[in-house]
């Protein structure tokens, strides 16, 4: 089957539109504007999370790993729908009233069709064995086990009100298992998928287990933020150590086949791979930074650090393999001049804002004045992200067309 070149388009929408209020939300630090800051940042972050980077991942779980005549059902492209619907919902709701009635409906129903999304791709799927099938079930969990820091924030707020170190550590559950178990899980697994040959048994195996533990034993950091407790920052030491050793067992399984893997790239997917192992690397390496004591309390004081961390890891790490994977399988077309000027527009842009973010964050710590013109810098290289991300959805459309 031929992925919906509606679905493309209409996850890359997202996350044009999920751009544009990022640039909207660093115009407000140049011209301020009658707009509700925070309501505009949670439509923000909502919009990149599930409406790019969730149904991105549903659009590629579905052509990949659902075999050809159970992925023709109509209730693939129902489901994609209507989950898109909840997204929508969620665009208008949060800019016009952030946390509300209409918006807790709208994110409440998505939970709900992720459930059916997984029941679906357990039925479907459970039987495949393969490596990229076996690390995918384990994202498929994650996804199901952070939705219980969703439904524990209203026995939170019963029980100790919003303010309260519970109700911030529920919060904390599910973005952690959403970011380093669902979303991280899924596109290594897709990634995965592109190898020809499957790997090593003995050297997966302990990629994935050490993987697995990692996740767990590092929820343990953003619980330490709440919870003054010195065995917490043990715990998570443990597991970064257990991430690091989990990412030397990724290299070791994945060298047989590097080189032929890679002389079968184009330019395109190698700029978006190589974008992506390094924002993988640098992730890595920051959170070996952060157990030093100064510098852990400086990551989740310090807002540039924040942003830039969850930026590496969203448009960096995220949207790094899974453009790789589309241009990859000419999903979105590679021979594009449209598309390869966006994709390079994009990735600067990134590139310009995790620099401008860290030399911020620096200036911060350093307890010195913003960095020199730092708003206007920052919020141009905003604009070549979310140009660049025009160029490759146009691309996609004019491609469609012509098909």
């Amino acid at each position: 089957m031929n992925i919906r070149k509606s679905w493309i388009a209409c996850c890359l929408f997202n996350f044009l539109t999920a751009s544009l209020m990022g640039l909207m939300l660093r115009f407000q630090y140049i011209f301020p504007q009658h707009i509700n800051y925070v309501f505009l940042l949670h439509a923000h972050s909502h919009t990149a999370m599930l409406g790019w980077v969730y149904m991105i991942i549903y659009a590629l779980i579905v052509h990949f790993f659902i075999p050809k005549e159970k992925s023709q059902k109509p209730i693939y492209n129902q489901l994609f729908w209507l989950t898109e619907f909840c997204v929508a919902g969620m665009m208008i709701s949060f800019p016009i009233q952030g946390y509300a009635l209409y918006s807790i409906v709208f994110s409440t129903l998505h939970i709900f069709l992720s459930y059916i999304f997984c029941r679906l791709f357990w039925k479907d799927c459970f039987t495949l064995k393969k490596s990229s099938q076996k690390l995918l079930s384990a994202s498929i969990l994650f996804m199901l086990l952070s939705t219980l820091g969703v439904w524990f924030l209203g026995p939170a707020v019963g029980l100790a009100g919003k303010q309260s170190n519970v109700y911030q550590i529920a919060i904390q559950f599910f973005l952690h298992f959403q970011f380093n178990g669902w979303f991280i899980f899924a596109v290594l697994a897709l990634f995965l998928y592109q190898f020809k040959y499957d790997f090593d048994k003995i050297k997966f195996n302990k990629f994935l287990y050490l993987l697995i533990i990692s996740v767990f034993l590092t929820f343990a950091f953003p619980v330490g933020w709440f919870v003054d407790a010195v065995f917490l920052k043990w715990i998570n030491g443990i597991g970064v150590v257990s991430y690091a050793a989990a990412f030397f067992y990724f290299y070791k399984m994945l060298e047989p086949q590097l080189f032929s893997f890679k002389e079968s790239l184009d330019t395109p997917s190698k700029i978006a791979y190589g974008l992506a192992l390094s924002s993988l690397f640098l992730k890595i390496m920051i959170q070996i930074l952060v157990l030093i004591p100064n510098f852990a309390e400086a990551s989740h004081q310090i807002r540039s650090f924040i942003i830039g961390f969850i930026h590496l890891t969203t448009l960096g790490v995220l949207t790094g393999f899974l453009f790789g994977v589309l241009i990859q399988n000419k999903i979105i077309s590679n021979h594009s001049f449209m598309l390869r000027f966006g994709i390079i527009s994009f990735f600067f842009g990134y590139i310009i804002t995790e620099v401008l973010l860290l030399l911020q964050g620096i200036f911060l710590y350093l307890k010195k004045d913003i960095f020199p013109q730092y708003y206007v810098s920052i919020f141009a290289g905003s604009i070549l992200i979310t140009l660049g991300l025009l160029l490759i959805l146009t691309s996609v459309l004019k491609t469609k067309k012509q098909e």
